[in-house]
């Protein structure tokens, strides 16, 4: 615990088996009450290895895809109690040393959200990610913080922290199951004017770390697009989209 506040770690995992012990070995676990980790379907025996680690482990029976697999986490976490929910990838891309940093931020009641940002300082392209990714990250971030009305370093990140209330608030369940859930989730959190913070967080490419393809990574960012319209839109009243219909 942090400031009384109970934390859980969610691991959204597909594939993660040859990552994860190396990143749950260096989750604080003096300071994280429980880690969860949502097996979606894979093909390897990372559901295994998280029960010998003595994760408390879920298994999709179907792939539910990268937005559905947080579903569940959110859902497990809250109903284990937690106050602060931080999720991270379990392919080590993201140091999960910063789990102590972005709790208290929410913890000591300073931000609702925390974004562990890979392009504060030099991080990103230091660490490999390809340069066509930081170009585009760049120019839809931009786009973003111009529809939003919002100022971020980045949307994109695998590396976040949730207070309970955020969690409870937003219509999660209106959001896609694929990877553009991510996107339409900051999104939501700006529209209920939520305070979000960053961190500078180092990040690593790697043949093991899970990446989308370029493809996949195209349909994303026509994804992120269209969330920053609808927002904008619905802003101005022409638009009423689900997933900015809050409870």
């Amino acid at each position: 615990m942090l400031n009384g506040k109970k934390i859980v770690v969610v691991l959204p995992a597909y594939n993660a088996s040859k990552t994860l012990e190396k990143t749950y070995h260096e989750i604080p676990l003096e300071f994280v009450d429980e880690v969860v980790l949502v097996d979606d379907a894979s093909r390897d025996d990372t559901a295994e290895v998280a029960r010998k680690l003595g994760i408390h482990t879920i298994v999709h029976e179907k792939n539910k895809g990268y937005g559905g697999n947080q579903k569940t986490c959110y859902r497990t976490a809250l109903s284990l109690g937690a106050d602060i929910v931080v999720m991270l990838h379990p392919d080590y891309q993201y140091t999960p040393r910063l789990i102590t940093a972005v709790s208290a931020m929410i913890a000591f009641g300073e931000f609702d959200a925390v974004l562990a940002s890979r392009i504060l300082g030099i991080g990103a392209l230091k660490g490999g990610m390809p340069l066509y990714k930081y170009i585009a990250n760049r120019i839809l971030t931009l786009v973003e913080n111009l529809l939003l009305g919002h100022k971020l370093s980045e949307y994109h990140t695998g590396y976040r922290a949730f207070s309970r209330e955020v969690l409870e608030r937003l219509p999660l369940d209106e959001n896609s199951d694929d990877f553009v859930f991510d996107n339409q989730m900051l999104a939501q959190i700006v529209w209920a004017d939520f305070r979000i913070g960053e961190v500078s967080c180092p990040t690593k490419y790697f043949p093991e770390a899970s990446s989308i393809n370029f493809r996949r990574s195209v349909k994303y960012g026509f994804g992120v697009l269209g969330t920053a319209l609808q927002f904008r839109m619905a802003k101005m009243g022409l638009l009423s989209p689900a997933i900015f219909k809050f409870r």
